[in-house]
């Protein structure tokens, strides 16, 4: 079997899908590893240590044309999938619900393709479940640059010159990424809060160290992934009466609500934004997906009556070297899992549940009928 690698073409995207000590793993099970001339430049990895690891050192045209399973961070380009084989495996996060034309022609092509964002969240699947190993790595760095934005220290000291009061955090959203903002927070010394509309994170938040707050919004949950289920508007603005007065005695607040498939919820309005005080930071962590903070642009700082809104994108290129060592053994993971050594190819049984969830396109054809 022959795994390629090559490298990212998104502006700004600095992760890369293969590492030198993964690509060993992948040739210690008898696999050919191709990797594209210049991968993890950004991250000081050279050809040398990716030579030193069994992998071949080719052109961005060889890579794709010989490549019986292709890596990737991001989606292809166009000009990519015309030159794959047919039949082979491409395996990346894909974006599946905003990318429907490129799924009719990944299947046009006769590839078959992975979704990593559908990988189902299920015991068996956490070692390749990379969109969580991400999140996790974005809810650390955003607490990281909102401490760095806010112009005063996040842990209480008491000195000679006086004691300084610890800085309030509201973590909104307690999922992986805001789970992790919460421990990081706390490791640097912050009080802090976190809100969820699903009561059932209640006691993760606790075990952080964290308040959970509260809010009587009515009947709510979680779906059959974990994900938050969409609030109706009665109950959206129940919820934003009630962080209203949390926000305005936040020094940062971390927002990380998403729903998979959809818009991000609007949480935070110019409204609630105007009761903080100034000098404060918001660092909006679902800015890719639309945004939980009104106001926040990606990749850009704006300052709102004081208040600063940081919108960044792609927050785990930030520590790229981490966030793809990670995303790269979730790939190794798999690739393992669906190893057969008496096939040229991945075995991918249409039957198994993780396939079932992440196999979009395959014999010509999109064979997820719901995205």
């Amino acid at each position: 079997m022959i795994i390629g690698v090559v490298k990212e073409t998104c502006p700004g995207e600095k992760r890369i899908a293969l590492t030198p000590p993964s690509a060993g793993r992948l040739r210690k099970k008898g696999a050919q590893v191709l990797v594209e001339s210049g991968l993890g430049q950004d991250l000081h990895i050279t050809t040398e240590d990716f030579e030193s690891s069994g992998a071949r050192v080719l052109s961005r045209l060889e890579v794709l044309s010989q490549s019986d399973v292709l890596l990737k961070v991001r989606k292809p380009e166009e000009a990519d999938i015309a030159s794959l084989k047919n039949s082979a495996v491409h395996i990346s996060f894909l974006d599946p619900f905003h990318e429907k034309n490129l799924l009719k022609t990944m299947a046009a092509r006769g590839i078959r393709t992975i979704s990593l964002e559908m990988i189902p969240r299920v015991t068996i699947a956490q070692k390749m479940d990379a969109l969580s190993s991400q999140a996790n790595l974005a809810g650390y760095i955003a607490v990281v640059i909102a401490a760095e934005r806010l112009g005063r220290v996040l842990p209480m000291m008491m000195t000679p010159a006086g004691t300084i009061s610890p800085a309030r955090v509201l973590v909104i959203g307690a999922g992986v990424a805001g789970l992790q903002a919460i421990a990081t927070a706390k490791r640097l010394g912050a009080r802090v809060e976190a809100f969820d509309t699903r009561a059932v994170v209640k006691e993760q938040v606790q075990s952080l160290g964290a308040k959970f707050v509260e809010i009587d919004v009515g009947e709510t949950g979680q779906t059959k992934d974990g994900y938050a289920r969409s609030l109706t508007p009665e109950q959206i603005e129940k919820q934003r009466a009630g962080l209203t007065r949390i926000c305005a005695q936040s020094d940062i607040v971390i927002t990380t609500a998403q729903v998979f498939g959809k818009k991000a919820p609007l949480i935070i309005t110019k409204e609630m934004i105007s009761a903080m005080r100034s000098g404060s930071v918001i660092v909006d962590g679902a800015v890719e997906s639309g945004g939980n903070v009104e106001g926040t642009e990606a990749d850009r700082e704006i300052t709102l009556n004081g208040v600063r809104l940081i919108g960044i994108a792609n927050l785990p290129s930030r520590v790229a070297a981490h966030a793809s060592e990670m995303f790269a053994n979730n790939l190794v993971n798999f690739i393992e899992h669906f190893w057969d050594k008496d096939l040229p190819v991945l075995h991918l049984p249409p039957e198994d549940p993780i396939i079932k969830g992440c196999l979009l396109t395959d014999n010509g054809n999109i064979i997820k009928t719901d995205i």
